[in-house]
């Protein structure tokens, strides 16, 4: 059986161009000559051969091997990873040696034995592949040293509502059914996620985050699927892709509503077959990971015009798991503010804080658009400002703030109060995105599709 893999030979003889690519095509996939060295660079683009065949002198007259020396350093230059054999005439042995020491994987003296060739091209082949898996691996290390460095990853909630999510959780987690999680932007989507991961068979595995609504839809086939290089433009090097990323563990795709939607089918098939290929790439890769998606938006809605596949939603939802927003398990309330109440004092060296009795019930009767995210920055900021040993109700801010029972309004509409709040926000902060999203308890990018549901404008 033929070897995977590209070679690509270069030397100004065309018989021995000749020559080498019978001898190696019956060993190899791809097998490819050129005899102007000049040819290589766009070549190295075109072909992407993993190992290269270079003559050390080309000129007539010429047999110092300065011009394989050159082109060596070119090819190093424009693409490190490729593995160059340099080919030298027996006078020529003192210039490989120096090639060597410039990058060469090693050299064949010509005239060659068939066996002698073949052995070295062979241990090179070895050499590019393992080194292209020590590429592979650093990347699924730094994305699961990234992954695991996620504070507030434990399921918090004692409410009626939590504990029969947590059930779910418990009977779906043992599967490798894929699971659609709804929710309003901050009431801890990923962190039921984690928690499936978790009590699942792949736990000692990647958890790899995706937040599809950061993507830019140029770039979203690269990032899930990954590129090869030269793939497109600013395509520098080879990039591994989520779905890789996660081989073996699980792939969260957060915001799945916000995917283009020229962009659904090739998630589809990906999903129906687990089996990818990389954006400039011809080979498929097959891929063993389990598929969590969330979203904050009707996704069913979206079917109806037009925006979002149905059969997709199929594929992503064996399960679906609603996570209910803050306002409707108060009871939980108490306990997420002692969390990060002692996350956040040990963290800002203030161990001493202590709450006081009178925030409890106005911290429960506040309406929390922005639910646990929200609920997480404003104890944050109460730790940081406060100069007293007591957190007390002005330290939150809450007279800013819609409080339920304590202001009265027209409307009961949540989209209506959410526009508001909004609103006021921005008004309150002259416009300021950032300090209105922090105020508000969401990121920038929440705040900006909030702007952009409700049609609101905002001037920076």
């Amino acid at each position: 059986m033929k070897k995977q893999g590209t070679i690509l030979i270069v030397d100004d003889d065309e018989d021995i161009n000749l020559a080498l690519s019978m001898l190696l095509k019956q060993h190899y996939k791809s097998v490819f000559t050129e005899t102007n060295p000049y040819h290589l660079p766009r070549l190295l683009r075109q072909y992407k051969p993993e190992v290269v065949l270079l003559d050390m002198n080309f000129s007539k007259g010429r047999s110092d091997g300065g011009e394989g020396l050159s082109w060596l350093h070119k090819t190093k230059e424009l693409q490190p990873e490729i593995q160059v054999i340099m080919m030298t005439a027996y006078s020529d042995v003192p210039k490989a040696v120096e090639a060597i020491k410039a990058g060469a994987a090693d050299f064949v003296e010509k005239p060659w034995r068939n066996e002698k060739l073949l052995a070295t091209i062979h241990a090179v082949f070895s050499l590019a592949q393992t080194q292209t898996r020590l590429a592979e691996a650093r990347s699924v290390q730094s994305a699961m040293s990234e992954a695991m460095d996620q504070p507030f990853s434990e399921v918090i909630g004692q409410s009626e509502v939590m504990r029969t999510v947590m059930k779910t959780v418990e009977k779906v987690a043992i599967t490798d059914a894929n699971i659609l999680i709804l929710g309003e932007n901050g009431v801890g989507k990923e962190v039921i996620a984690r928690a499936i991961h978790r009590k699942s068979h792949r736990a000692q595995a990647v958890f790899i985050p995706v937040d599809l609504g950061a993507i830019p839809e140029s770039l979203c086939e690269s990032e899930l699927f990954g590129h090869c290089k030269g793939a497109f433009t600013g395509a520098v090097e080879d990039r591994t892709g989520r779905f890789q990323l996660a081989q073996g563990g699980t792939l969260f795709l957060d915001e799945i509503g916000n995917i283009p939607l020229a962009m659904q089918s090739k998630l589809l098939q990906a999903l129906q077959t687990l089996t990818i290929t990389p954006v400039g790439g011809d080979r498929s890769i097959r891929v063993d990971i389990r598929v969590i998606c969330a979203t904050n938006q009707p996704l069913r809605e979206m079917i109806a015009k037009g925006r979002f596949r149905e059969d997709l939603l199929y594929r992503i939802n064996t399960v679906e798991i609603e996570i209910p927003p803050l306002r409707e398990r108060g009871e939980d309330i108490d306990l997420l503010t002692d969390h990060f109440l002692r996350l956040f004092a040990k963290k800002y060296r203030k161990d001493e804080l202590k709450l006081d009795p009178a925030v409890r019930p106005r911290l429960r009767n506040y309406a929390w658009p922005g639910n646990i995210r929200e609920l997480r920055h404003m104890v944050e900021r109460a730790v940081i400002l406060c100069e007293h040993e007591v957190i007390g109700p002005s330290d939150f801010h809450l007279s800013d703030v819609l409080s339920s029972g304590e202001r009265a309004y027209k409307t009961l509409n949540l989209l209506e109060q959410e526009r508001r709040l909004i609103s006021e926000a921005l008004e309150k902060y002259d416009g300021n995105i950032s300090r209105a999203a922090e105020a508000l308890g969401l990121t920038r990018a929440a705040l900006y599709r909030r702007l952009e549901k409700h049609d609101i404008q905002a001037n920076e």
